[in-house]
């Protein structure tokens, strides 16, 4: 079965070499870029699946072998069989898992939005610690950060702050971050150290590029005003900020990061195209229903995924039931342990769901 499926994957590898040779097709921009992204999938499949084909005939000597007249050809051949049936199993492993198809996202850049939820001041300043989680997380990463709006509260918090990040593989790690994140700490305002319970919430969006959304110009109202500080301070003395109303829906995306109103304005598409896109990505999604038993969590804002507890040292990802004692590690950037845990969970329940 498994090695027919291979087969199966080559002949569709030489289907698809052979279009992609097509002048037609090549003229074809968007289902050349598909098979183009087809092809790379399926390219390192394909070259393991030789070595695997190698090994089974190999497996087939030996079988051979371990029947032969000759005793020293026959122990070599014992001896080596256990081995070669141990590194097919392998072999199955790793092809399984390079079987379960790409993330659509996978090789997007990413907007991040945390927003303070329930606590007042404390879930602001919890929102900065985040904040400066995931920005340390990029940079040990060598990826970039970008910031594209924020609301900045007098302790050194926020309210709320949009960023964005770009990168190699950055929508596969942030993925697992959608959803509202529960601090139980002793809040830096309190002053007879009780423990408080407060929230914020973290939404991860794929960046869309202008094929992946249709934005028409008399969709949008564009309004300008002059960005402010924390506590309302002005900090720029001209109408640099830009302000964006998608008149179909409603939405509004605003950015005042920059004193450059184009820069401004170039950010807030930014964001805009991500919602959109994340909306009609849902719509898919919503069509589609078995692909959410397929997520190690549905991204939804209001699914409480992870609760940070700082008395005990321990963080715990409520969709796996998982707990890392290392807070202090992972307020610093290093959500490895944490995102590897998730990603292999993830990939055990596609492999489950596909009966790979």
């Amino acid at each position: 079965m498994f090695k027919e499926k291979l087969e199966e994957i080559n002949s569709k590898f030489k289907e698809v070499e052979q279009k992609l040779s097509d002048s037609n097709i090549i003229a074809d921009q968007e289902q050349y870029r598909n098979l183009s992204k087809e092809h790379s999938y399926l390219s390192p499949i394909v070259e393991k699946s030789k070595e695997y084909f190698k090994l089974l005939k190999d497996i087939d000597d030996l079988n051979e072998l371990k029947e032969s007249d000759d005793k020293e050809m026959k122990e070599m051949a014992f001896a080596e069989y256990d081995q070669a049936v141990a590194n097919k199993e392998k072999m199955e492993t790793e092809i399984r898992l390079m079987l379960i198809p790409p993330d659509p996202h996978e090789d997007k850049d990413i907007i991040v939005e945390i927003r303070a939820g329930t606590g007042g001041e404390e879930a602001a300043l919890f929102a900065g610690d985040l904040f400066r989680a995931y920005t340390r997380f990029a940079e040990r990463n060598g990826w970039k950060h970008e910031i594209i709006d924020s609301n900045p509260t007098g302790l050194g918090g926020y309210k709320e702050v949009v960023f964005s990040i770009s990168g190699n593989k950055v929508w596969k790690y942030f993925k697992f971050e959608r959803g509202t994140h529960r601090v139980q700490r002793v809040p830096e305002t309190e002053a007879s150290g009780r423990v408080h319970t407060s929230a914020i919430t973290v939404a991860v969006l794929p960046e869309a590029e202008e094929v992946d959304v249709e934005i028409k110009p008399e969709d949008l109202r564009i309004d300008t005003y002059r960005a402010s500080g924390a506590g309302g301070q002005h900090v720029n003395k001209t109408d640099s900020a830009i302000r964006i109303t998608y008149l179909p829906t409603g939405l509004v995306v605003a950015c005042q990061d920059e004193r450059s109103q184009i820069k401004n304005k170039a950010k807030a598409m930014k964001v805009l195209r991500a919602k959109l896109y994340e909306q009609k990505m849902i719509e898919q999604e919503q069509k589609m229903s078995s692909d959410r038993k397929q997520q190690v969590g549905s991204g939804d804002r209001s699914e409480k995924i992870r609760t940070y507890n700082f008395p005990q040292n321990r963080i715990t990802d409520h969709r796996i039931g998982f707990s890392v004692y290392n807070i202090t590690e992972v307020m610093d950037g290093d959500l490895n342990e944490l995102i590897e845990k998730l990603i292999s969970c993830e990939n055990e329940e596609k492999l489950k769901s596909a009966n790979i």
